[in-house]
């Protein structure tokens, strides 16, 4: 694989939305697996429970005792929250939008930063301008993709504090809702909720729930997600990949990528069947079978970096700039 010194373009449309039109008329019965799944609710429920038994236990523990269980332990169920964040975000646990809002309000509890609403703002961007760089903060930014270059210790360096780089990026897209309402509610309840923990039981609590929120999507086997789900590390011309490996067991099916993107309406657990139900459309897709070796392959390959991604210059059928980022309401007008 070639190295790369900006992001690979292409002018063509994502692969996504002429897949989705020929599964559904290849097989029909595939829209039967649309839905909501309410028993995600309990998921998150149990989740925050648990985070919060284990902030309790070790209110008063060392430093490594925080450390070690926040990377082994709490990085876990704070990935789970964050895949629940994501399914109320496409409003996939209850049928009424507002009860989405709330469930993905108390899932956001134990990760301590309030993301749950900006996040479902900015997401749906992602799955409707794939590619767009001025649209899609799921793509680095062009700085961050220079600062970060393709060496191990930039990248271990970003993968440890992507939270931040993730929440920098929206700044660039235009059209991501930085303020609303939901927002705000979901600032004051996550402030509120932080400040009891802090007051209650103390930083050592705080410091176990942020570590974990850091593992869980940062430098650890869970944060080659993020790699896993759009970086061209095994094809220069496939942009989506699924996970097929056992931690979609504990992830609520994550990893089923390629097929959430091809029906964003099917909950986690219909993707696998999804996939089952038309595998001719997969069975050809690359994909990967071990978070551990992804990570490893993007920290130590300097052919791998965050340009490793692929964008597009068009936006329904108007030409974006390579370098600025364009009024998009006058791209809209003129369309």
């Amino acid at each position: 694989m070639e190295r790369h010194n900006d992001f690979r373009y292409k002018t063509g449309p994502e692969p996504h939305r002429q897949r989705t039109r020929a599964i559904l008329e290849a097989h029909p019965e595939a829209r039967h697996l649309i839905g909501k799944n309410p028993w995600t609710a309990l998921i998150i429920l149990v989740c925050v429970a648990f985070q919060l038994a284990m902030a309790y236990l070790l209110r008063e523990q060392s430093g490594w005792w925080i450390v070690g269980l926040a990377w082994f332990v709490g990085a876990f169920p704070a990935h789970v929250l964050f895949v629940c964040i994501h399914e109320a975000a496409h409003h996939l646990i209850f049928r009424k939008r507002e009860w989405n809002i709330y469930a993905g309000i108390v899932a956001n509890l134990p990760t301590i930063i309030p993301s749950a609403i900006s996040f479902k703002n900015y997401h749906l961007k992602h799955h409707a301008f794939q590619g767009v760089h001025e649209l899609d903060a799921d793509l680095p930014s062009r700085w961050e993709a220079r600062l970060i270059n393709n060496y191990f210790i930039g990248k271990a360096l970003w993968l440890l504090f992507y939270p931040f780089f993730q929440a920098v990026r929206v700044l660039r897209c235009k059209e991501a809702m930085l303020i609303d309402r939901w927002v705000v509610l979901n600032v004051v309840v996550q402030l509120a909720f932080d400040v009891a923990v802090v007051y209650f039981w103390g930083w050592q609590a705080f410091a176990y729930l942020g570590l974990s929120l850091m593992f869980s999507i940062g430098l650890h086997p869970l944060g080659a997600r993020w790699i896993q789900e759009h970086y061209l590390v095994l094809d220069p011309d496939q942009e989506t990949y699924s996970y097929y490996g056992p931690l979609n067991t504990i992830n609520l099916n994550v990893g089923y990528h390629n097929e959430h993107h091809d029906m964003p309406s099917v909950p986690w657990n219909n993707l696998p069947k999804l996939r089952a139900m038309a595998p001719e459309f997969y069975q050809s897709l690359k994909y990967h079978k071990s978070y551990t070796l992804l990570l490893l392959r993007f920290l130590f390959s300097q052919e791998i970096s965050l340009f490793s991604r692929i964008v597009r210059k068009d936006r329904g059928g108007v030409p974006l700039s390579d370098e600025s980022t364009p009024d998009v309401a006058l791209i809209e007008k003129t369309a």
